[in-house]
């Protein structure tokens, strides 16, 4: 396991078969909770209302206060009731069961009623299903661990076996949720092309 970064850049980095450690902050974003399968219409609409709601942020602040901003990548946060013990096999058998929290990063100067504001005028613009469900929220998950996968989501198998050992190799053991960050659009990219950065905060063991 390598370094220990806390500039916004490194959070979102991670050389390909390494493990390293971000410090990662307290930092706003638009989520929003679900359960099911993620190759459901339910979920691409949510990802649709999240990515259209960060966007009409941007356009928004950029107005009001002159602030330009990069969207962020789409993070998601997975976890299934009752897991211990069950394999990524098992695991990916059980789609109907998973929970997740999908996210997007925004920027400090959003406020409550920017955020409203931009839901209801694209509200009257397009009417997107889950776009009342998305919520502005805070996350700090401190010291994480991370790692990159390329390929399909299926075969991450592997690339979890390695950072599962290179966290326990170096004392610590991990403290919370695990963190997908898809590189690029999830949506769009051939399956061998995706690129997830994977995290999980961790702790002295």
């Amino acid at each position: 396991m390598v370094g220990t970064g806390t500039k916004a850049g490194e959070l979102y980095k991670a050389p390909k078969g390494q493990v390293v450690l971000v410090e990662v902050p307290q930092m706003p974003f638009l989520a929003v909770d679900g359960l099911g399968d993620p190759n459901s219409e339910g979920f691409k609409q949510v990802v649709q209302a999240l990515y259209s709601l960060s966007y009409a942020v941007k356009f928004r602040l950029r107005k009001s206060l002159g602030l330009e901003h990069k969207v962020g990548p789409l993070e998601g946060l997975w976890w299934v009731e009752g897991a211990e013990g069950m394999s990524f096999e098992e695991l990916l058998s059980r789609r109907a069961g998973w929970s997740w929290t999908l996210m997007i990063a925004q920027p400090e100067a959003l406020t409550p009623e920017d955020l409203e504001r931009a839901r209801a005028e694209l509200r009257r613009k397009k009417g997107l299903e889950g776009l009342e469900r998305v919520r502005l929220e805070r996350l700090g998950e401190g010291l994480c661990a991370q790692t990159l996968h390329v390929g399909p989501y299926a075969a991450e198998g592997p690339t979890l076996v390695r950072l599962h050992a290179a966290i326990a190799r170096q004392g610590y053991a991990i403290a919370g949720k695990h963190h997908e960050i898809y590189l690029g659009d999830p949506l769009r990219a051939a399956p061998e092309k995706l690129r997830t950065l994977i995290r999980y905060p961790v702790r002295k063991a």
